[in-house]
């Protein structure tokens, strides 16, 4: 099998378009049927839903936690959210998997968690890959992602989104049989 995979200069929200643009693609060769992506802001996640409107996919948008930025606030505000849900995408809101209370540890603490060595190992592939595997976890701990079934998962540095995969999600109990199929695009590091 021979597949190609689109690499970015830099990281960042200038990849977003060209991203969709491959996902779009790969999803018309296949049948995957769920897409997770990480956007706080829903703008990217409302990007993906224009552009894969006439497929037939379930869109699952991944957002940070409250108070991620600041105490008692969203990321991603309720008008957006009204219309992402009103599109048939749902956002979850929760802690990320491969931080949360171990940040807490750490920052009150100093040191690492183990799951801080499990984040880092993935950064060193690229930023966004270690949130396409997050998001993985966290949906499907919600139930909203199906476990043992490929799906696409699109994760980005900072804003916007510019790193995809093909991966297979697992629940945090089982987190090391998440696997991963195939790379669609990423910024080189």
């Amino acid at each position: 099998m021979k597949k190609s995979i689109t690499y970015f200069e830099k990281p960042g929200k200038d990849n977003t378009e060209e991203l969709i643009a491959c996902v779009k693609e790969r999803l018309e060769e296949d049948d995957i049927k769920y897409v997770a992506i990480a956007s706080s802001s829903g703008e990217s996640a409302l990007k993906l839903y224009e552009s894969l409107s006439d497929l037939d996919v379930t869109i699952v948008n991944c957002t940070h936690h409250m108070g991620f930025r600041e105490p008692n606030k969203a990321d991603i505000s309720e008008e957006m959210r009204s219309k992402l849900e009103d599109l048939g995408v749902v956002t979850f809101m929760g802690s990320h998997a491969l931080s949360a209370t171990g940040r807490g540890i750490t920052n009150k603490f100093g040191g690492f968690t183990p799951i801080d060595m499990i984040a880092a190992s993935y950064r060193c592939i690229c930023q966004g890959f270690k949130v396409c595997a997050e998001i993985g976890i966290m949906l499907a701990d919600a139930g909203l992602i199906p476990v043992g079934e490929e799906i696409i998962s699109i994760g980005g540095t900072a804003q916007g989104v510019d790193t995809a995969v093909v991966m297979t999600a697992a629940n945090m109990t089982n987190v090391f049989e998440m696997k991963f199929h195939e790379v669609l695009a990423m910024p080189r590091p």
